[in-house]
């Protein structure tokens, strides 16, 4: 009786997510804002999901379910890493690097420095150190 609760009760938060995920992805009216809806809300959504299903095979059946364990490993370990690659690229298509606030160093955005600029700015470093 209490599996089965416990199952019905992450079936139930899994869909509570998942809703609040969906819902969020339709509403929201920035890209940036829309980002949140799949990456927390509906990663946590098929977690539960997932979660229920382990608990059940591994009470219910009586075997430990692997697969499932390392779907929610897979799930977690990638949502974030999307996430802020969309990000990123959201950055970049709608910012110049002259747009964002100063860093409060000589080097730029990190994400806006190109390869070139960073061996100088390292290299600068390197003679400082050397001299000083």
């Amino acid at each position: 009786m209490v599996v089965e609760i416990l199952i019905s009760v992450c079936l139930v938060i899994s869909g509570v997510f998942g809703l609040v995920g969906s819902f969020g992805m339709i509403k929201l009216p920035d890209p940036m804002m829309r980002l949140h809806a799949p990456t927390k809300a509906t990663t946590l959504g098929v977690g539960g999901a997932l979660a229920a299903s382990m608990l059940y095979f591994y009470f219910v059946v009586g075997q430990f379910s692997f697969h499932e364990l390392m779907i929610v490993l897979f799930l977690f370990l990638t949502a974030p890493i999307t996430g802020h690659f969309i990000a990123k690229t959201h950055l970049h298509l709608q910012h110049k690097a002259s747009d964002l606030p100063p860093t409060g160093t000589e080097r730029p955005w990190a994400s806006y420095e190109s390869d070139a600029e960073r061996a100088e700015i390292e290299a600068a470093a390197a003679e400082e150190t050397q001299q000083g």
